[in-house]
């Protein structure tokens, strides 16, 4: 079996939901959860090193799906030439079982509805018949994906197939290669002490922060997205973490 992925350059992507956009407007998806692909924004760090990540979830494709083996009814499957996971709607009775094995999450429903039955991303295997890439590769901005044999990516990239805070592939071996945020550098050199003194204070104005430790020690839940959700409990936190509370 021959297998085909993807290659995501987490430096490069800045959020701007167009490929998710694309796979919505390519596939005639309705507004609303049902989404074959999500890009997820969550913040980490403290000043002076905050930093914003992105991350780009389709279905990976794995060459060891759990998705696969968990539906009662076979109807998800691996097709021979591309590698792709797809999933037979005919045969697929909305229990949610792969939804249940599926680290990422992959598998999407259009309601809560019991019995409302899978959908996922197909590797825009109608566009790879064609001699074309999948549009959200085509769609991003940044360049920040690639397509390609699973072998020539890992040629041309490496074989690293998670990021921090993503769960482990060693089980699962998705079809997709990682690079991960280039590491920071203080291009500016600067005394950070003195810095956040100066912000403090704006006379003839009350303090901007009561304390230095209210800036360089984050308090849980001070920040909206202060860590990776992939996997959601019902459409409405699915929105809300893809960021589609923000318009």
């Amino acid at each position: 079996m021959a297998q085909y992925g993807f290659f995501f350059d987490q430096s490069r992507c800045s959020g701007c939901q167009a490929c998710a956009v694309a796979c919505k407007n390519w596939n005639g998806l309705p507004p609303g959860p049902l989404k074959y692909l999500r890009v997820y924004e969550y913040e980490k760090g403290s000043f002076p090193s905050v930093r914003i990540h992105y991350l780009w979830v389709p279905c990976y494709h794995c060459e060891e799906p759990a998705c696969v083996n968990s539906c009662p009814r076979q109807a998800i499957y691996k097709e021979e030439r591309y590698g792709a996971v797809l999933i037979d709607s005919e045969k697929c009775d909305g229990c949610r079982l792969c939804y249940d094995a599926c680290p990422y999450g992959a598998l999407v429903f259009e309601n809560d509805e019991p019995d409302t039955k899978a959908q996922k991303c197909t590797m825009c295997i109608d566009r790879l018949e064609e001699g074309e890439k999948p549009i959200c590769v085509l769609a991003c901005p940044s360049r920040a994906l690639d397509f390609g044999s699973i072998d020539s990516l890992i040629a041309s990239y490496g074989d690293r197939r998670d990021l921090e805070d993503m769960p482990s592939s060693l089980t699962t071996r998705p079809a997709v290669v990682f690079k991960p945020h280039d590491k920071k550098r203080q291009l500016v050199a600067y005394d950070v002490e003195r810095a956040l003194k100066l912000l403090q204070w704006r006379d003839p104005l009350p303090q901007v922060f009561a304390s230095i430790a209210n800036v360089t020690e984050i308090a849980k839940g001070t920040v909206g997205r202060s860590e990776l959700v992939i996997k959601h409990e019902s459409a409405d936190e699915l929105m809300r973490l893809s960021r589609n509370d923000e318009g």
